[in-house]
């Protein structure tokens, strides 16, 4: 016998059937003993008719009203059934709504909140309450509303999903992101009653995008300074080689004229003119990586004087330059390149915040005490220090640009107007001499660098420094090579009125041949680094191979592979950046025979 399983409503409708029945057909036979009592005084005829007609109709009554009671409860039964089934059903959807991790909304179409579950409450910390009847723009921020409401708009039977990402606004003022999934709900006639929305938290991958993308930038970034660096490190050697030739036969000539020629004149601008290219290939070196830091005692005034005068032939006159440098702010021990690349820097930042307005550049230097609670950094020493103050009127910042002006590639500048280079070279420069920087700027009042230096102990030493020496020549033989003709031409003339006497060679492999022919023919070999077959430094260890004694001078035009220690280590005596005027080459001479001399 087969068993089915029954609900307690079912087996109770049951129990309640089977008790119907019984008292339904006792009933009946209550009615039929009830009805033959009724009729015993009739003829037996008229009760053979009554009988039958009364008790078949009050049967069939009876049966009726049992019939139509039975399907009432069967309905009610059923109508049971279903309320039960589907409340059970909401319960448990609604347990899982409420559990679940992502954040559950329902709105109107006028965004008013009609349901939230529990994670969207601890999400934005506050009731179910308090965000039922509100609206959920007031958790968007004002700028994402158009946005969101446009997504919405384009919900239609046809497409009721549309997954989009905006901002949301944290009880404690945070932004973050929210990936939302959102859902049309219609009515029969295909009309929206409703939208349900269902978002995730991304704010952690946005972020990771938005670093990505930063680094990509500045990745694409510094591969575009490596090849300006590679590429101004080219340029700047095929100047040096132009150069060269035009400071040393100017030098020349300025000696062979009379102080009275009308050319003399003529002559001292050129030679001053090459100079100021030379100071600028330096720069170029420096900015490219390539060149050497060559720290001296030195006074900032001329350095300062020389770079404001190339900044007022490049910038407008609506920008008026005012400059006010103590004359006797003492000596630095720095770089003359570098101090003229942190006035460039800053001066070009300052033009940049007035170009728009005009305005007034203003440049201070004078000579300032620090206690040590007037400290820039804590690296900084008490002391003496060379104050340079770079001032404009322009634009100004707030504090928050001005905590990140010194990252590297950081720029408010538009496309071709800025690298976000410039600050933190500086900012670089100015640390690697033991020195600070620090800005003072408003919106609307301009800004304010102000540059520290340490001032050198020893003044005694920079004045020293800057005697001006005689030019000293000498007898010895020198093996000169250059690949350069025209170079070459005029370092042998150059070394010949010096007084040495001169073998060149355009060509390592030639020089080595010739040195080794006789290599007690010569006291000491110039050469250039960058050769072809053999380049200087490999040429200067193969002449150490056949005479360790022999002083080599190397000559480059920049110093990408060569500084002075490497050149040390190979035996090279001396290192000389061209283009090299006479009184530099002369003196550099004279130091490394000299030594050599000592030596044995």
């Amino acid at each position: 016998m087969t068993q089915t399983n029954q609900t307690p409503e079912t087996r109770g409708w049951h129990v309640a059937r089977s008790i119907l029945s019984i008292l339904v057909g006792s009933l009946l036979l209550c009615f039929f003993s009830a009805l033959q009592k009724l009729l015993v005084g009739f003829p037996l005829q008229l009760q053979g008719f009554l009988v039958p007609v009364l008790f078949g109709g009050t049967t069939g009554w009876i049966i009726h009203q049992f019939v139509s009671r039975q399907t009432q409860i069967v309905q009610q039964v059923h109508q049971a059934q279903l309320d039960a089934a589907l409340s059970e059903s909401e319960e448990r959807y609604r347990a899982i709504a409420e559990d679940m991790p992502v954040l559950i909304c329902r709105f109107l179409p006028g965004s008013e909140i009609t349901y939230v579950n529990n994670a969207y409450c601890r999400y934005f910390d506050k009731t179910s309450e308090a965000l039922v009847g509100s609206s959920f723009l007031s958790l968007i921020p004002e700028e994402d509303h158009e946005t969101v409401m446009a997504g919405i708009s384009a919900l239609t039977v046809e497409s009721p999903l549309k997954t989009y990402e905006h901002r949301v606004l944290t009880p404690d003022g945070e932004t973050r992101w929210q990936c939302w999934t959102d859902r049309a709900l219609f009515d029969d006639r295909g009309e929206i009653v409703a939208f349900q929305s269902i978002g995730e938290d991304i704010t952690e991958r946005k972020q990771a995008e938005i670093e990505k993308d930063k680094l990509e930038t500045q990745l694409n970034q510094a591969q575009k300074m490596e090849s300006i660096g590679i590429l101004a490190g080219g340029i700047a050697h095929d100047l040096n080689n132009i150069l060269f030739p035009i400071v040393g036969h100017t030098e020349m000539l300025l000696e062979d004229i009379p102080d009275d020629s009308p050319f003399q004149e003529g002559l001292k601008e050129i030679y001053t003119g090459s100079l100021r290219a030379r100071d600028l290939v330096h720069q170029i070196l420096a900015f490219s990586r390539q060149g050497t830091s060559d720290l001296k005692l030195m006074k900032m005034q001329p350095i300062i004087k020389e770079a404001l005068k190339l900044i007022r032939s490049t910038i407008p006159t609506t920008i008026s330059i005012n400059q006010n440098l103590q004359s006797d702010c003492g000596a630095v021990k720095a770089d003359p390149t570098q101090i003229h690349q942190i006035v460039m820097n800053l001066c070009t930042n300052a033009y940049h915040a007035m170009e728009e307005n005009g305005g007034e550049l203003k440049v201070t230097l004078k000579e300032i005490q620090l206690g040590e609670h007037e400290l820039i950094i804590p690296d900084m020493k008490s002391g003496s220090y060379a104050c340079l103050t770079i001032a404009d009127t322009g634009l100004g910042m707030d504090k928050q640009l001005t905590e990140k002006i010194f990252e590297p590639f950081f720029t408010t500048k538009e496309i071709g107007k800025g690298t976000g280079m410039g600050l933190s070279v500086v900012y670089g420069i100015i640390k690697n001499m033991n020195g600070a920087i620090n800005v003072y700027s408003e919106p609307g009042k301009g800004t304010k660098f102000h540059v520290y230096l340490p001032l050198a102990e020893a003044v005694k030493e920079y004045q020293a420094t800057n005697v001006e020496a005689p030019i000293q020549g000498g007898i010895e033989h020198i093996l000169l090579v250059d690949d350069e003709e025209a170079i070459l031409t005029m370092e042998k003339q150059m070394l010949e009125r010096l007084g040495y006497q001169v073998t060149s060679r355009t060509s390592s492999l030639e020089a080595l041949e010739a040195f080794s022919a006789s290599p007690d023919k010569f006291d000491m070999v110039i050469t250039d680094m960058a050769m072809p077959n053999m380049p200087g430094d490999k040429l200067s260890v193969e002449l150490s191979k056949i005479c360790p004694d022999i002083p080599v001078l190397l000559c480059t035009g920049f110093s990408e592979t060569m500084s002075e220690e490497k050149a040390a280590s190979l035996g090279i005596k001396g290192l000389l950046l061209k283009p090299i005027i006479m009184k530099d080459l002369a003196h550099k001479i004279r130091e490394v025979l000299d030594k050599n001399k000592e030596g044995k």
